[in-house]
């Protein structure tokens, strides 16, 4: 039996996260077994952690991106069907990468037509960056990374408008306007992760197609590559100690300084994300490109915690190592301590994929 692939992209802090915990859970309603697979430069995902928290199977690819790691990807495809023999596996690439048409959807439908069916390519837009870059901006982003958002929808099967429950009705209608005429070859529609406006139709949609890369990317890699090295990556995982400590007013005030310190600096943000583990309980934050931030669930309070932080700014590694260090250690101050199990930040490489297909499979 055929594994049905949704490959769910789009920009860092578009809500792909929110959004597919929410496709999950509709799938799963419906019967269906559901598996997801994750992607960064670098393992210790607030991403697979909150996932994992809400009961699903899932699989980490970590190190490098979906196209440039296409062996590991395919295994950790291979794996979920053999571990948990998912109806749907759902796909999110690093936010950062773009052609994957070319580098993902094509090799797939190539080599594995067998045991897997290829939804269309869903990109997400949070419309405030969508619409300042449809008007000739940035989006608060450097060029080149404006550049890779850009190539990004200009692949897409489908192009979602997250976060539209933020939005007047008019306003969602305009941009889907102008969305449609800047991308034809796009079917363009909107959702909400919070009211759920909009997430049946489209995974209905999806799931009952099967016309997935439509289109192969004319892409410049030196300007791809360079704008995802604007970007610093960092990843770290720590355990905070504090008698009674909360949790949750611990996360929000880490989160809150840590925008502040990029503000100071203008540094924008790609995303930057915090999930603090209680046990059984949690709480995720998630500080957006657009300044919005979210704080969800309850992680209660505690004399221990584990800490998960993933940021992408642009900045350089090495200072937005000594920022976050910085504003964390400031947070801890003289009542709480730290024991770090896994810390790593880095500059993306130069995307090298596996495959590159010039046709259309």
């Amino acid at each position: 039996m055929k594994t049905k692939l949704l490959l769910v992209g789009g920009f860092l802090g578009a809500g792909k996260t929110t959004l597919l915990w929410e496709t999950a859970k509709r799938l799963i309603a419906q019967g269906k077994k559901v598996a997801l697979i994750t992607n960064d430069q670098a393992p210790e995902l607030v991403d697979s952690a909150l996932l994992q928290h809400e009961g699903l199977e899932v699989a980490e690819v970590s190190g490098s991106c979906f196209c440039c790691n296409f062996p590991g990807f395919a295994d950790a495809i291979k794996q979920l069907r053999l571990k948990a023999a998912p109806d749907v596996i759902i796909a999110e690439p690093v936010g950062s990468c773009a052609d994957l048409s070319a580098t993902i959807i094509q090799p797939l439908k190539k080599f594995y037509q067998a045991d897997l069916e290829v939804a269309p390519f869903t990109v997400l837009a949070d419309p405030a960056r969508l619409g300042a870059i449809l008007n000739g901006e940035n989006g608060g982003l450097h060029p080149d990374a404006a550049y890779i958002y850009h190539k990004q929808l200009e692949e897409s099967d489908i192009i979602l408008l997250t976060k539209t429950d933020a939005y007047d009705d008019a306003e969602i209608a305009q941009l889907q306007i102008k969305t449609a005429a800047e991308f034809s070859g796009s079917n363009v529609r909107k959702v909400s992760s919070v009211s759920g406006e909009g997430i049946d139709e489209w995974l209905a949609d999806a799931l009952s197609r099967t016309d997935a890369g439509k289109r192969l990317l004319d892409i410049d890699y030196d300007i791809y590559a360079h704008g995802e090295a604007v970007l610093g990556w960092l990843n770290g995982t720590l355990i905070v100690k504090g008698a009674e400590t909360d949790w949750d007013a611990f996360a929000n005030k880490l989160l809150n300084a840590l925008d502040r310190q990029f503000k100071l600096r203008n540094a924008g943000i790609g995303h930057v994300k915090v999930i603090v583990e209680n046990g059984a309980k949690y709480t995720v934050g998630n500080l957006a490109g657009d300044g919005k931030l979210t704080i969800r669930h309850s992680a209660g309070t505690s004399d221990e915690a584990k800490v998960i932080v993933n940021a992408r700014v642009e900045m350089s590694p090495e200072s937005l190592d000594s920022l976050v260090r910085e504003t964390l250690s400031a947070q801890l101050g003289d009542n709480l301590t730290e024991s770090v199990l896994a810390w790593k930040y880095l500059m993306p490489g130069r995307p090298n994929p596996t495959h590159r297909f010039t046709e259309i499979v």
